[in-house]
């Protein structure tokens, strides 16, 4: 193995390898993966890959047997998504094992894997828009939700919104970070956001004066707390010491407000949801509202949103036959 050459006779083990792989190629890289990618890569070794295949050779791994594992996977009821993060995690293990030349072929190449089916997108129509509107006024959390439902933040994205990154008076919103839980100790840090995109937005108007009441509270709050105020991230949105909301938390208050009025299977994500299929709707162009997301393309957007097309259509129908009418009545 140190040679580079390709060794017949290794007794290595698949579960060994796996360790050797996430502590040298994934953990000690210097500027490597995200803190909670390593965390979900460990998750999938350590509690499927190493219980299923650790104690097999890795020279004696097969295709089949991959195949297998992914098929006993979705049988104990793992999900569509979930096999395919596992599988993402083996291969790229494996695909390492064939260049340090341990194995002469990826066995996790070309694997059936079972078809990822998106969710169902729920969304606000205007009328649910209002009643949520008039069921947040009061609520500890409101200033939360109003700006999530017209800016379409991730949760963690405004759960870690600091004051350095807000300009009341450019009236602009800077996302570089998102507040996470560490998979492995169950500990909160702030993180760069998803896909590591840095991404500047300019909302409306009564976003920025939300926040600006919401930065009059939190002085009162601090005042309040005295001695006891701890803020040490200066986030936007903190408890009544200053200290960071909890995820669970703020979606737990949220899935009790649409229940009040008539909504259940909203999730707080329809709030992200929701702001895109407005603003879609609304006729902003597709490559603001996919940089206002922080998507990776403005083609995701769409297919995200794709049952907002036909709306789009027809609107983009009846502008042109009144352009068309405009033209005919000039020739008259």
């Amino acid at each position: 193995m140190a040679s580079g050459k390709y060794i017949e006779s290794s007794k290595l083990t698949v579960g060994a390898w796996m360790d050797e792989w996430i502590k040298t190629y994934v953990e000690d890289v210097k500027d490597g993966v995200k803190e909670s990618t390593l965390a979900s890569y460990k998750g999938h070794i350590n509690n499927h890959i190493k219980p299923s295949l650790g104690a097999m050779e890795i020279q004696k791994l097969t295709s089949r047997d991959v195949q297998k594992f992914y098929n006993q996977l979705s049988k104990n009821g793992k999900s569509a998504k979930t096999v395919k993060n596992i599988h993402g995690v083996f291969h790229q293990a494996l695909q390492r094992a064939v260049i340090e030349k341990i194995i002469k072929e990826n066995p996790a190449t070309e694997r059936t894997l079972p078809k990822v089916i998106k969710p169902n997108i729920t969304v606000m129509d205007d009328e649910t828009v209002k009643h949520f509107l008039n069921a947040i006024e009061g609520h500890r959390f409101k200033a939360i939700y109003f700006v999530d439902l017209f800016t379409g933040m991730r949760q963690a994205e405004i759960l870690g919104l600091t004051w350095d990154c807000v300009e009341l008076e450019k009236g602009i919103i800077t996302i570089n970070k998102q507040l996470v839980k560490s998979k492995l100790d169950a500990r909160y840090y702030l993180d760069i956001p998803k896909h590591d995109k840095l991404r500047k937005i300019k909302p409306a108007q009564d976003v920025i004066d939300m926040l600006r009441q919401r930065k009059v509270q939190q002085a009162a709050d601090q005042l309040l707390a005295g001695s006891l105020w701890n803020n040490e991230w200066n986030l936007v949105f903190t408890n009544e010491l200053g200290g960071h909301l909890v995820h669970h938390t703020v979606r737990k208050h949220f899935k009790r407000i649409v229940a009040s009025i008539g909504e259940p299977d909203l999730t707080f994500h329809s709030l992200r949801h929701s702001y895109a299929v407005v603003s879609l709707g609304n006729g902003d162009d597709p490559v603001t509202v996919q940089t206002n997301l922080g998507h990776h393309t403005a083609a995701f957007t769409l297919e995200v949103y794709g049952h907002t097309t036909e709306d789009l259509q027809t609107q983009s129908a009846n502008r042109m036959q009144g352009y068309i009418e405009s033209i005919q009545n000039q020739s008259n």
